[in-house]
């Protein structure tokens, strides 16, 4: 075995810049960082060829003395931290004093200052060879302006791994946004190639905040998110910023955003939290947008984790996520219609949502004989309905509509089928000068859409969609009070299942009678239904009980099925919605979109799929051309 030695200081600092100076983009993160501590509150950067060229930043912070810019390129020097307890409660962003150390070893570097107190500027430079720096005058303001060129020259082979001059800015512009959100008392300007790409003024108030989200985000994000402002004055925690609206939903996680303490990062522990709380509303496979900021005592998380600093570790990791997650899941299921934008006015192009194609009137000598020949309605428990399917008779419809107003009326109301009709309904509107968000029913399209009038013009409705999430909403809330009302079948319902089937419903009899059933074991393979939810007496109770043995089989023994229980009350509430071809009553459909506007998520479905949208007049002149 070789003999030990120390390694030269250039060797330790390039060993170091392949953790810190990953590409560009990592150059920019911790200069931009420098500048924020030293309290700049205007950052110009100028780049070339996606910064492996140059990059220039220059800001108007307090600047570097004169003795101290020989120092600021060695290893481990910073005026961050002098000692342990320091280090424990870091409130600047960079602390670690290895970032010039690493990116001098790897570039051709520059660094220039002037500090408030000093006559004239001075400039240190080092070629990332022998390390050596001289300190010359030079000319400048107060502030510091850093020059990197030619990054990893000295190192052909980490070059190699560099992409083509358009990645590597986007990932730079990437850090620059980020960083752009975390400081919104910071202007900031961003040149590539001599071409602006952002000019960020100071943002002091709520409405220039906004501008800047919509400069960097775009228009669409600030529309369909939520502003909130919640502090838990026993922990000392406060959570603030934007919320995408459910319906905002991305294809790619590209604009979740969190910060700590102004640090942005990505931590497992928030990501689950967040996640936890669109679970309910989100179509499977999309993500939520979001910029939070969460701000807690320094001395209550750990940024000395990782060389970059992307990842914390909380000290009371559970009471952050819990507090996380509260919040966001309290102010998901307070949005109402009235405080959600409509889909169709996000900018064409925006990745938002459930994709939509427009709505486009019939070309002149179209065939309509496709349209006459499709079916009446699809049936979104079991797939499409043939044209030949016959829809209910009249007592068919009212017993289930009687069966949803006793069940799910809110207390202190009628009835559905009791409300007035539309005219009266549209003249009582009239004289209180105010309709309500959804607006009056009309109509009901091919037994599958409601159609009413509201102040902003058109609403449509997915009938099934719209009441699934309400029963949904209801059977959660009498699950959580243990009074699912149940009935006895007056004929018993035997059912053969598999053996493991029936081993789960003798062994957790407990749970089906939470959910409102009794099952009996009759035999190896057989089980026998003798009460139902009074609320699904009307639905297919075998495939019912079916689906929900196979989650629990799926989920596991009961300690995992309390945490799968709102997707076994949503199996239950999907069959007991209503169905496509139903024929409603104009009070009727009045009586859903009252129910819709006072029930939590009912925005979307169980599944997350959109349950009303919004065609404005604006946009419904223009599909006609009016005005043109």
């Amino acid at each position: 075995m070789a003999a030990i030695h120390l390694l030269s200081p250039q060797l330790a600092n390039q060993i170091a810049a392949g953790e810190v100076v990953e590409r560009p983009a990592s150059v920019v993160k911790e200069l931009l960082e420098n500048s924020l501590d030293s309290g700049a509150d205007r950052i110009e950067l100028d780049i070339e060829q996606g910064g492996v060229k140059l990059i220039r930043l220059r800001d108007n912070g307090s600047g570097i003395e004169k003795d101290d810019l020989p120092l600021a390129l060695s290893r481990h020097a910073t005026s961050k931290i002098l000692q342990l307890e320091d280090l424990e409660a870091v409130g600047s962003l960079g602390f670690r004093g290895e970032a010039l150390a690493s990116i001098s070893s790897v570039s051709r570097f520059t660094l220039t200052s002037r500090t408030s107190t000093q006559d004239a500027a001075w400039s240190v430079s080092a070629q990332g060879r022998d390390m050596s720096t001289e300190v010359v005058p030079a000319a400048h303001p107060v502030g510091t302006t850093v020059e990197m060129r030619d990054l990893f020259f000295n190192t052909p082979a980490r070059r190699k791994f560099l992409k083509t001059e358009k990645t590597e800015f986007r990932h730079l512009e990437e850090v620059v946004k980020r960083l752009a959100l975390s400081r919104y008392d910071v202007g900031f300007g961003l040149r590539h190639n001599a071409k602006v790409v952002h000019q960020l003024r100071p943002a002091d108030t709520e409405i220039a905040r906004e501008q800047r989200l919509g400069q960097l985000l775009g228009k669409a994000f600030v529309e369909q998110s939520v502003a909130l402002d919640v502090v838990a004055e026993a922990s000392g925690l406060r959570l603030w910023g934007w919320m995408g609206l459910p319906t905002f939903s991305r294809s790619l996680p590209d604009q979740q955003y969190f910060f700590v303490n102004g640090r942005v990062i990505r931590d497992k522990v928030v990501t689950h939290a967040v996640r936890q709380a669109y679970q309910d509303v989100l179509f499977h496979g999309r993500h939520p947008a979001y910029v939070l900021y969460l701000e807690l005592d320094p001395a209550l998380v750990d940024v000395n984790v990782h060389p970059t600093k992307h990842e914390v570790r909380f000290r009371e990791s559970r009471l952050v996520h819990d507090f996380i997650f509260r919040t966001l899941f309290r102010v998901i299921a307070d949005l109402r219609p009235q405080d959600q934008a409509p889909a169709q006015a996000e900018p064409a192009g925006a990745d938002t949502g459930m994709a939509q194609e427009p709505l486009q009137p019939p070309q002149a000598g179209a065939d309509l004989s496709s349209l006459r020949q499709r079916p009446m309605g699809f049936d979104y428990g079991g797939g499409q309905r043939g044209a030949g399917n016959a829809p209910d008779t009249a007592s068919q419809v009212n017993d289930q509509i009687r069966a949803y107003g006793a069940l799910h009326q809110p207390a202190g109301t009628a009835p559905s089928s009791a409300m007035p009709a539309l005219g009266a309904v549209a003249m009582l509107a009239e004289q209180e000068g105010e309709a309500p968000p959804l607006g009056y029913a009309l109509a009901q399209l091919h037994g599958i859409y409601i159609l009413a009038q509201n102040a902003e013009g058109l609403v449509l409705v997915d009938m099934h969609a719209a009441h699934e999430r309400i029963v949904y909403e209801r059977m959660k809330q009498s699950f959580e009070q243990d009074r699912i009302r149940s009935q006895p079948l007056l004929v018993p319902v035997n059912l053969s299942v598999s053996a493991r089937e029936a081993d789960i419903a003798e062994e957790l009899p407990q749970e089906f009678h939470r959910l409102g059933f009794r099952l009996e074991r009759m035999a190896e393979e057989s089980l026998v239904i003798r009460e139902v939810p009074v609320a699904l007496a009307k639905a297919n109770v075998e495939q019912l009980v079916r689906d929900v043995l196979g989650d629990m089989l799926q989920f596991g023994t009961s300690d995992r099925i309390e945490a799968h229980l709102n997707e076994l009350l949503a199996t239950m509430a999907c069959h007991g919605a209503v169905r496509a071809n139903r024929q409603l009553t104009v009070p009727e459909m009045n009586g859903l979109l009252r129910d819709m506007e006072q029930t939590e998520r009912s925005g979307q479905c169980n599944h997350g799929r959109p349950t009303w949208t919004q065609l404005n007049l604006a946009q419904l002149d223009k599909l006609f051309l009016r005005g043109q």
